[in-house]
């Protein structure tokens, strides 16, 4: 069992944000994946935005969510803008 924190991009806002969904572990984050981790986040904080697909994705990667290839950006997108 780890801190969320602990990830890439993973701030105390987003860990607050991922407890409150049933997300309390680097594990379970990898487990849900980020598109369903962003789907429950939608659900219960619907304020979350885009840039929070890009944060869960890139800390599941290990990759600064600003670094995500343009490819990955445009795929999550589509995702993101399908659940609107």
């Amino acid at each position: 069992m780890g801190n969320l924190m602990s990830m890439m991009n993973i701030g105390k806002e987003i860990e607050r944000k991922l407890n409150s969904v049933g997300i309390f572990t680097p594990e379970d984050l990898i487990n849900t994946g980020s598109k369903k981790a962003f789907l429950r986040l939608k659900h219960t904080h619907p304020n979350v935005c885009l840039v929070h697909l890009y944060v869960l994705h890139g800390a599941i990667s290990n990759t600064d969510y600003r670094e995500l290839a343009p490819e990955t950006k445009r795929m999550l997108k589509i995702y993101s803008d399908g659940i609107k």
